[in-house]
């Protein structure tokens, strides 16, 4: 995907250049983030999965991890698991702290039904290309993952499910087809120093932009890589993935030697 860059200087101009972001994704969204302004957030935590590591680490796999048809998204690298905007300010008002926001997100306002992903929330209503899409960069929709993340973490923001749906497909995009997708992939299967996936962050993105990377490992001394989380300017998302775009993470806590799973 190519690299867009709009000068925002304000809310009015992050959601400009999400309306472009949007286009060059051949219009698979229906509208922008059209209310975007009002809801007073400061940054998104764009967290990718890598998949085998997931699968690994999971007693029970789901759905997603034991059927490889749902593995094309997999095998082009990493998958999402979510765009997480932070503690938004009428919450931070009412009392709710960085943590309790992570915790409950927007159940905090419509408590969680009980039951499973796909039982306790509605179908995503989403035109069949950005579904397909969204098929392909988030295999959790085998187990609904999607309907979750949405009511978690967007319902109560008015963020319009085909535009948030869209952008996080577009910026996984943009991490796979980087230097840094590229390195993680290329040494699935082996080892590598934590270090050494900062050092490709910051090949790829600039340097310094490692803070924005946080490295989320699981198994035996957190040596499994599972995830990725990149911190991201919610008034420069159409900017992403510039090294001005981004915004500083807290750091994981993966091993100084990190495992890249593969799919067998």
């Amino acid at each position: 995907m190519a690299r867009l860059s709009v000068k925002a200087t304000g809310r009015r101009g992050a959601l400009l250049g999400l309306v472009i972001l949007l286009a060059a994704l051949s219009s698979l969204a229906a509208e922008p983030l059209e209310r975007l302004e009002g809801e007073g957030f400061d940054h998104y935590t764009l967290a990718l999965t890598w998949h085998p590591g997931f699968c690994e680490s999971r007693s029970r796999p789901p759905r997603e991890c034991r059927d490889p048809t749902l593995h094309e998204g997999a095998d082009r690298g990493f998958v999402l698991h979510g765009l997480w905007p932070s503690l938004p300010a009428r919450f931070a008002e009412r009392g709710v702290d960085r943590r309790r926001w992570w915790r409950e997100g927007c159940f905090l306002e419509t408590p969680r039904p009980d039951g499973s992903f796909c039982r306790a929330h509605p179908p995503l209503d989403l035109p069949a290309a950005l579904g397909q899409a969204l098929d392909i960069a988030m295999p959790g929709r085998a187990s609904c993952l999607g309907r979750y993340q949405y009511a978690k973490h967007a319902a109560c923001l008015a963020l319009p499910e085909a535009a948030y749906f869209a952008a996080s497909v577009a910026l996984v995009e943009a991490v796979n087809d980087s230097a840094f997708g590229a390195f993680v992939t290329l040494n699935q299967g082996g080892e590598v120093e934590r270090n050494a996936l900062i050092n490709a962050f910051e090949a790829a993105f600039g340097q310094g932009t490692g803070r924005a990377l946080r490295l989320e490992c699981h198994g035996r001394g957190n040596r499994l890589l599972t995830e990725v989380r990149i911190g991201i300017d919610a008034e420069r998302l159409a900017d992403f993935p510039t090294g001005d775009s981004l915004v500083h993470q807290d750091r994981g806590r993966c091993a100084t030697r990190v495992r890249i799973a593969t799919l067998d």
